[in-house]
């Protein structure tokens, strides 16, 4: 069923930036569908500071959609650009590779092992079904097949002609600071080439180097090795003849530009003729586009020459890794939106990215912080369920669960995050011994299967087993600390048995919680059900040093999963035998 609308009691960021596309498209297209873009490049790992590129018109189609409109959402896929380097920890990549810098994208073998025809295809793939995941609902445009088509044939021509009028504005910037390098919006890989001083700086903005005509807002692909590392010698306005040498190869050729397709227009002249070409209302852009002279700034004064207006476009903010230094697409290693779904539900990622306004930077948990991350999603859930969230908080958990079309698919019982993680660590993969576990949290309402707790616990095993390090895994003890039992006074004795005495009649997780935090309570004469506010500061010692002592005599380290779930999972029989019953 379609989720209902939230935009009538909200004012969440997404309602209102709907408002204003609404408003735009129908003074600008009246009638026609709405249009949204984000733009991709294919160039490497697509992470998840690009997905914001994606989340952030997503989320406001969406909530067009939900109003009733027509609307489109496209993917630009920039496959067309060129390779710019290598990058690192890419599997089946090495620096044979560079050997394909200044091609298409395209037109670069994929990674070994691959089983897509491409470097683009490949980065692609992953990426398209990961929004499949997320329910991400969109239209994607391939570069290379558009230029190699002449879909843009007119456009190009119209930009070749009018050079002298685009120069002029670019040449406005040249003088100025070059845009920031940090840049998360991956189809200003030439922009970046261009602060960095390297020698595609022409890819920019279309000047030229020796031997060329000046400025010429379009760049050839050599026909002899693909490369662009070309330079326009000759035009003539009339025939559109078109003559260019290659200083990788040396090779030239001079062709009609109104039937070739093998270049397309630098990326400063390229963006904003799609802009007019789709009649985009409203796309994203990265932090650096609010630099003298980046592409979104030059963009909107270069639209005009094709007839068209500047997107609306809210600047967006980095997003990060917890623990890991900022996310860059041309190199390898960055965390992917695939990588965050092996360890969580697109619910939460969804959420993640729907509750912060688009200039707001957060930071995605691939670390123990992403217990905390979901127990607040499942406190906002159950808020939500009962009433009592804020109009805001509904809306942003609204946009989470599900799209204009519906819910998105959920686990059936959502246990908390943590309780999976640890069952799953101390189950080490044995899926019966998960199920015993499992089933005991709640003797009132047992787990009957797994997979009533699944996807979730899935999730949370992958978690345990790709970013907990080996040496923060829980080992349960095969014999008794007979050494430390012995060693043991008699107050550490006494909660010991106060624990063993009280397991058969607390068997489940609040019982065991309520237990365990009550030994030191009970032991200094306090009632176990006594609030931190009735009990003196001295408590809170005790408990830590009597769990530290069940850690010690369970798995012979100060830490570990949440007690309650480690007695859950090593079982009562065992764990009187390891108290030394």
């Amino acid at each position: 069923m379609p989720i209902v609308a939230q935009s009538t009691e909200t004012t969440d960021w997404v309602s209102r930036f709907a408002d204003e596309v609404i408003e735009e498209s129908e003074r600008r297209a009246p009638g026609k569908p709405v249009v949204v873009a984000s733009g991709l490049s294919p160039s490497g790992p697509i992470h998840l500071g690009n997905l914001r590129e994606v989340m952030t018109p997503h989320l406001v189609a969406d909530e067009i959609r939900r109003r009733g409109h027509q609307v489109r959402h496209l993917i630009s896929w920039d496959d067309y650009d060129r390779y710019r380097k290598v990058p690192a920890g890419i599997a089946g990549v090495d620096e044979s590779w560079a050997e394909h810098i200044g091609k298409p994208l395209t037109s670069v073998p994929a990674p070994a092992g691959s089983a897509y025809p491409n470097w683009a295809e490949h980065f692609k793939a992953a990426m398209v079904a990961s929004l499949g995941e997320l329910g991400v609902e969109f239209d994607g445009i391939s570069q290379t097949a558009q230029y190699t088509a002449g879909v843009y044939r007119d456009q190009v021509l119209h930009a070749v002609t009018h050079r002298a009028e685009i120069d002029a504005i670019l040449d406005q910037y040249r003088t100025k600071k070059a845009p920031a390098k940090q840049s998360q919006k991956p189809v200003d890989e030439a922009e970046l080439e261009a602060a960095e001083g390297s020698g595609a700086a022409s890819e920019d903005d279309g000047s030229s180097g020796a031997g060329s005509i000046g400025y010429f807002p379009y760049k050839p692909y050599c026909g002899n090795c693909e490369k662009d590392l070309t330079t326009v010698t000759a035009y003539d306005d009339d025939s559109t003849e078109l003559t260019y040498s290659c200083t990788a190869c040396g090779f030239s050729e001079t062709v009609r530009l109104n039937e070739f397709n093998r270049g397309k227009l630098v990326w400063k002249v390229d963006w904003p003729m799609r802009w007019a070409y789709e009649g985009v209302i409203f796309e994203p852009s990265g932090v650096d586009h609010s630099s003298p002279g980046s592409s979104f700034q030059v963009g909107g004064q270069i639209v005009g020459i094709f007839g068209g207006k500047q997107p609306i476009g809210p600047m967006y903010a980095f997003v990060g890794i917890t623990g890991m230094a900022k996310m860059s697409s041309s190199r390898g290693g960055v965390p992917t939106p695939a990588d965050a779904l092996r360890i969580m539900e697109p619910q939460l990622l969804r959420w993640l990215y729907a509750r912060r306004r688009p200039n707001q930077s957060f930071k995605i948990a691939f670390d123990q912080e992403i217990q905390r991350l979901y127990d607040e999603w499942d406190k906002l859930d159950a808020k939500v369920a009962e009433g009592s969230a804020l109009p805001a908080d509904v809306a942003a958990h609204s946009r989470a669960v599900g799209t204009a079309g519906g819910e998105l698919p959920r686990t059936a019982r959502a246990l908390p995050y943590r309780t999976l993680a640890s069952v799953a660590d101390i189950t080490a993969g044995h899926e019966d011994q998960a199920l015993r576990i499992l089933s005991e949290l709640d003797p009132s309402d047992p787990l009957t299967a797994l997979d009533e707790a699944r996807p979730r616990y899935d999730k949370a095993e992958a978690w345990i087993n790709t970013h907990v390090p080996a040496d923060q895994r829980t080992v349960v003890r095969e014999q008794p600390d007979a050494e430390l039992l012995k060693s043991l006074d008699e107050a550490s004795q006494q909660s010991l048995r106060l624990l063993l005495d009280g397991l058969a009649e607390h068997w489940s997780l609040d019982g065991l919680t309520h237990l365990v935090y009550g030994v030191p309570k009970v032991q200094a004469g306090f009632p176990a059900d006594a609030t931190p506010k009735e009990l003196p500061p001295e408590i809170k010692t005790a408990q830590r040093t009597f769990f530290a002592l069940l850690y010690h005599l369970l798995v012979g380290r100060d830490t570990g999963p949440r007690l309650p779930t480690l007695l859950l999972a090593v079982g009562q029989e065992r764990v009187r035998g390891l108290l030394g019953e």
